[in-house]
């Protein structure tokens, strides 16, 4: 079934995702745990160059394959090493770069970049500068190390008062931000149904976190993360503003939101909650009641019933009360057109 569900969004997702129109769909997929594989279409023979520089050029990565005319190559990678592979046409010389989406972490969950996606004016958004993640509380060593190599300028969390006490992010050494809120907020009366009112209410809750996320991206420092606990709701409005601001495609922002339901890994988002210990928190008791059910192991759609992706009711709201993701921005975030144009400059290529 997962494949199922799976391939569908590959196709969306890198159709048209070639920096031109001669190296097409780049893919690469973790085959082993020191393994990845780079895949392509292309009629004419291939270079392909390796780099753990997201912004390599073929002068400076190095060269794995020569004139190569299968539309594959795997390569061995040391553990804890971020990719990115540079496709050149040897016939047009056009360049397509690609790496892996999301993090090999051993105890993470959804920790992915969202480079790569065809944007505004026919560019596509750089890899290696923009990452989407769930809660961070259970990393490995290993995992801290990874993160670490990435050389974030900033982290910016999206959770609440309550998450970040019970779940303390294991991300050491990078800057760090946060708007407090409580997780009532969230939560309502009782436990909230996801879908339709949660996402409704997004444009308006998340602001205050959109503005120091779009001030560190104006501010062009360095990589950014951002994470809520299952780096899928929160961190999914989050996701569709910064890729609607830099002209992604609504039906591949809404297909990169669906990746979380096969990235997302539950056990790693938060720590075993004691109930007897927090009996009088109910925050810790609304989390353990999750913990508690075998159901919520298993991460699940993020649509209505109809197929409706619950990340749509956010951009109705914004498209009924704004009338736009632009006037939004503009008007809610701070962000102008002439800062749109900046962004993109920066963030495409």
């Amino acid at each position: 079934m997962k494949h199922q569900i799976i391939l569908p969004l590959i196709a969306l997702l890198y159709a048209g995702s070639a920096y031109a129109a001669s190296v097409d769909a780049p893919l690469v997929t973790r085959t082993a745990p020191d393994t990845l594989t780079v895949t392509w279409t292309d009629k004419n023979p291939v270079d392909v160059f390796l780099s753990n520089d997201p912004a390599a050029t073929p002068g400076t990565a190095r060269l794995v394959s020569k004139a190569d005319r299968d539309g594959t190559e795997t390569v061995t990678i040391p553990a804890g090493e971020r990719a990115y592979f540079l496709l050149k046409d040897r016939q047009s010389g056009d360049l397509a770069r690609v790496a892996e989406r999301v993090l090999p972490l051993r105890q993470g969950s959804n920790f992915r970049d969202i480079g790569g996606y065809p944007a505004a004016g026919g560019k596509h958004v750089r890899w290696g500068l923009i990452y989407r993640s769930g809660g961070q509380p259970l990393l490995s060593d290993a995992d801290v190390k990874e993160i670490q190599s990435l050389k974030l300028a900033n982290l910016v969390d999206l959770r609440s008062n309550e998450e970040r006490v019970i779940a303390p992010t294991r991300v050491d050494g990078v800057p760090y931000q946060a708007v407090g809120y409580s997780m009532m907020a969230l939560a309502g009366n009782g436990v909230p149904k996801n879908g339709a009112a949660v996402y409704q209410a997004m444009p308006t809750m998340m602001a205050p976190q959109l503005r120091l996320i779009f001030q560190d991206l104006k501010a062009n420092k360095g990589a950014i993360a951002y994470n809520c606990t299952a780096g899928q709701d929160r961190t999914g409005f989050v996701t569709g503003m910064i890729l609607s601001a830099l002209g992604v495609p609504r039906d591949t922002i809404i297909a990169d939101y669906h990746l979380s339901t096969t990235y997302r890994r539950p056990e790693w988002e938060m720590p075993k909650i004691d109930t007897v210990a927090q009996a009088n928190n109910p925050v810790a008791m609304y989390f353990a009641k999750f913990q508690q059910d075998p159901a919520v192991a298993k991460p699940q759609p993020l649509k209505d019933p109809d197929g409706t992706a619950f990340l749509s009711h956010a951009f109705d709201e914004i498209d009924k009360r704004w009338g736009s993701v632009d006037a939004y921005l503009e008007q809610e975030i701070g962000v102008t057109k002439v800062d749109l144009a900046a962004l993109r400059a920066n963030y495409l290529e």
